[in-house]
């Protein structure tokens, strides 16, 4: 019997913890993954391994922490006026390349697993000026990756790519 596996982004919040149920739901079995970027809010870490250990997934910590330039997500030097020092049109929390490493990280973690399924938060409707967090980055990286990772077909999945924060929280309470 083939079973349908994904790995899960999950980061602790609202939009990973929902997307931890989307895929519980779609899939037959599921792998959680966050990352230690060296952010300033550790205590995400600690919700995602309560909410993963809540919904019965394994979940593992991958240290990244100095692969990333900074922002203010990780340390006051990465803002410059309440923009990036990378530049200036994007927000001081932008983290440059944040989820193309955390892509790329876990589609090698899922290919050691046999899966080639990856659920990811991200939202190009919400996604304050994220790069990205956009539609056209993630197909991008999804045929990167595939191309890339000798796994077969990568598929990303991003249950909320287009919803409002209202329609994410509507999704959440469906899920339960």
């Amino acid at each position: 019997m083939n079973t349908r596996k994904a790995i899960v982004l999950l980061s602790g919040g609202q939009d990973s913890t929902t997307c931890l149920h989307w895929a519980l739901k779609e899939f037959d079995g599921v792998t959680a993954i966050g990352f230690d970027y060296g952010q300033r809010h550790r205590v995400e870490l600690d919700y995602a391994r309560s909410n993963a250990e809540d919904a019965g997934v394994a979940f593992r910590v991958i240290d990244v922490r100095g692969l990333l330039a900074p922002s203010s997500l990780t340390d006051d030097q990465g803002q410059h006026n309440g923009t990036s020092h990378i530049n200036a049109d994007l927000p001081a929390s932008f983290t440059a390349g944040r989820n193309l490493l955390f892509l790329t990280v876990a589609a090698s973690v899922a290919a050691g697993l046999g899966i080639t399924d990856i659920v990811t938060g991200v939202c190009q409707t919400d996604y304050s000026g994220y790069p990205d967090c956009r539609r056209s980055t993630i197909d991008a990286m999804q045929v990167a990756l595939t191309l890339g990772v000798g796994a077969g077909d990568i598929r990303i999945h991003t249950p909320l790519m287009y919803l409002t924060k209202a329609e994410t929280w509507k999704m959440a309470a469906e899920l339960g």
